[in-house]
C-alpha cells in the first residue's frame, strides 16, 4: 500500500494527538487526588528523558507532528514527574 505524503502526515498527526491526549487523565487524576503512590519515579524519569529525545529528533527531521506531540507530552510527563517528587516527599 502506498500512501501520499499528506496522508502519512495526517496519520502521524492523529497518532500523536491520541497518544499525547492519553496523558491528560493521569495528570488530572494525580493533580486532583495528589496520590502518587502508583507512579514509578524510575519509569517516569526514563520516559520523560525519552520524550525529550523524541522532541529533539522531531525538531531535527522537521516533523511537525512529532515535534508538537512530544512538546505537549514532555510538558505533561514533567507535570506528573513533578507531582511525584512534590507530593511523594510529603508522605
Amino acid at each position: 500500500m502506498t500512501l501520499s505524503p499528506d496522508t502519512i502526515e495526517w496519520i502521524g498527526g492523529l497518532a500523536a494527538m491520541l497518544t499525547t491526549a492519553s496523558f491528560v487523565p493521569q495528570v488530572w487524576l494525580t493533580l486532583r487526588t495528589r496520590d502518587v503512590s502508583g507512579i514509578s519515579l524510575g519509569m517516569y524519569s526514563c520516559f520523560t528523558l525519552g520524550v525529550a529525545l523524541w522532541l529533539v529528533y522531531g525538531l531535527s527531521i522537521g516533523s511537525l507532528p512529532v515535534t508538537i506531540a512530544n512538546c505537549v507530552t514532555l510538558t505533561l510527563a514533567l507535570a506528573i514527574l513533578g507531582m511525584k517528587l512534590w507530593f511523594g516527599r510529603r508522605r
